[in-house]
């Protein structure tokens, strides 16, 4: 067992370091490739950016404490992946509601990476106060977050799958392998649906379908959106570089 000092303003750190780190790998993207950054401002208008942060801050808070009011918790609380949702269905409405029909999310591909990757360690070091711990374990890795209980690290788990995904696409990038051009935000919302469905089976949070909890269904619907996209393929905003 790995005994882990935790201080509960530790989250704050989190989102700061999510914050900046997510400007720090967009600024880094822009200039390594500034098509994806030049087919957004091509596709759209300020009002976009403010739909979208207004969904993103809607979905965070209303899907953090849809879970939380019925946890232990029992109190409004922000999620990640509520924020993503909010984000991703206020986007879709902007585009549908102006006409566009590709994709606008490649640009965010490595600071969403990053920005989450980062915020889960965050997570991690404001220990049991965070309610995001892990279920206990007899793993050698289970960490005691200071109630004495080896649990399952998995804000850990979700940061390392993100710094592999985000380590992939800039291989990959590099490759210029085409789903980096055509699917680079499908892709990531795959690969945050399958990782995120898999750690919250090692999370206490209450079941609404078997052994399903609110953001496994929701992780669902990530997949699906994200299966939809891929497959209309020519929909993707040009990215010649």
């Amino acid at each position: 067992m790995i005994h882990l000092p935790t201080v509960w303003w530790a989250h704050y750190l989190g989102d700061l370091a999510a914050w900046s780190g997510a400007a720090v790998a967009a600024r880094w993207q822009y200039r390594h490739w500034p098509e994806a950054a030049h087919a957004l401002a091509r596709l759209t208008t300020p009002s976009y950016h403010v739909t979208l942060a207004l969904g993103a801050l809607a979905g965070a808070w209303l899907l953090g404490s849809a879970n939380s009011l019925r946890s232990i918790a029992a109190a409004p609380s922000h999620s990640i992946a509520g924020a993503l949702a909010g984000g991703v269905a206020a986007v879709e409405l902007w585009k549908w509601r102006h006409g566009v029909r590709q994709s606008t999310g490649a640009a965010f591909v490595l600071p969403l990476s990053v920005g989450i990757g980062l915020g889960r360690l965050g997570c991690l070091f404001s220990g049991l106060p965070d309610f995001t711990y892990g279920t206990p374990t007899a793993l050698p890795w289970g960490f005691d977050l200071g109630d004495g209980v080896a649990r399952h690290p998995v804000q850990l788990y979700e940061s390392l799958a993100m710094a592999l995904f985000a380590t992939t696409f800039i291989v990959e990038r590099k490759r210029r392998k085409s789903w980096t051009h055509a699917h680079a935000f499908h892709a990531l919302i795959l690969f945050y649906a399958v990782q995120r469905f898999v750690w919250e089976f090692f999370k206490p949070y209450p079941r609404l379908v078997g052994p399903l909890n609110m953001f496994h269904l929701l992780m669902l619907g990530f997949a699906a959106y994200g299966l939809v996209w891929w497959r209309r393929g020519g929909d993707e905003p040009a990215t010649d570089d």
